[in-house]
């Protein structure tokens, strides 16, 4: 690896660029004249851009990961309102422990004051039931640790290391916000399944040599797996001395608050939300998720913007490259500043 890194966040316009990044989503495209070229997302702490190479062989692309990392050389340009790199040359890498610390993007706040916050607000679930399955899970060492560090998606919102808490914090703290404002949803059943709803995500993702999905993820998945550990959960409950019993009513709401978290059957959900509580997780879940998504790709020209006077000055425009996952570009300017 070279000894002068280039971080993503650094890059300029018509800049030269050497050097070992993470790779995301890497594919074979096919140019109007039937030539493949690559396309994929590069990615170190700071940052990720998208990634091309036009003379690229078939051969060539066997030899690199879908997702993990790749020592490269190219060029960076503006394009569409960011900057990209146009790839020369490409070859697979394996970085040492050392040098992940540059390779892997990890949340800007303290994981220890977050977790602590988190509790706060779980302990707010009076039920007693209900409180000791959430001590049962918050007891559990080895899952609570890879839940502070695990991100929460393998490359769209919070794909970085603490992702997870993170999002699932927000989410408790905009439940806190709202909860007042409709007191008949039951404050116990919402702080818990907004706990509850990725959690699995612990067991679907990996993350010690980059972001990707383990094999139980291809195979069971985060909700799946979730719904796998509330069951095991309220078991530990039943074992207790003396017995814990979750009452079936309430276990059954908990399964579907994570069943149906998703909102729709075509975004994953396994069944829609039916219960006002599943409504309201399943929202302020797309709220931050699509919000986190939007902020991060205005924050650039945003920042741009106010140094410099002019939105352009980030990548050559006022919009962002297709977020495909708001089917959108994003307007980058903030025209009250």
């Amino acid at each position: 690896m070279p000894n002068t890194r280039t971080y993503i966040r650094d890059l300029k316009p018509s800049q030269y660029v050497d050097g070992v990044y993470a790779v995301q989503n890497c594919q074979l495209g096919q140019t109007k004249n039937g030539k493949p070229y690559l396309k994929c997302l590069l990615a170190d702490k700071t940052g990720r851009t998208p990634g091309r190479m036009w003379n690229i062989t078939e051969e060539q692309f066997r030899g690199l990961p879908t997702d993990g990392f790749v020592w490269i050389a190219g060029q960076s340009q503006p394009y569409q309102g960011e900057i990209q790199v146009i790839i020369q040359d490409i070859r697979a890498y394996e970085p040492s422990p050392d040098e992940l610390t540059d390779l892997l993007p990890t949340t800007p706040h303290n994981v220890d004051e977050m977790f602590a916050e988190l509790l706060r607000i779980l302990q707010k679930i009076e039920h007693p039931a209900m409180a000791a399955l959430r001590d049962r899970y918050l007891e559990d060492g080895k899952l609570m640790e890879s839940f502070c560090r695990a991100p929460a998606a393998s490359s769209l919102h919070h794909a970085y290391l603490g992702g997870l808490l993170e999002h699932t914090l927000q989410l408790l703290r905009i439940a806190d916000a709202l909860l007042p404002l409709y007191p008949q949803l039951s404050g116990d059943l919402v702080r818990f399944g907004l706990f509850l709803h990725d959690l699995g995500k612990t067991a679907e993702l990996t993350w010690e040599t980059g972001f990707a999905y383990s094999d139980d993820g291809q195979l069971v998945g985060h909700v799946g797996r979730g719904l796998v550990w509330l069951n095991d959960k309220a078991r530990a409950c039943a074992e207790m001395s003396p017995p814990v019993i979750i009452p079936p009513a309430i276990l059954l709401t908990l399964e579907h608050l994570i069943l149906s978290h998703h909102g729709e059957l075509e975004f994953g959900a396994l069944k829609v939300p039916a219960t006002p509580e599943a409504i309201f997780i399943n929202h302020v879940d797309n709220i931050d998720a699509k919000l986190h998504m939007a902020l991060a790709a205005a924050a650039p020209g945003r920042e741009a913007a106010v140094a410099e006077g002019d939105a352009s000055t980030s990548g050559g425009g006022n919009f962002t490259e297709k977020v495909w996952a708001l089917n959108t570009r994003i307007y980058r300017p903030d025209p009250t500043r």
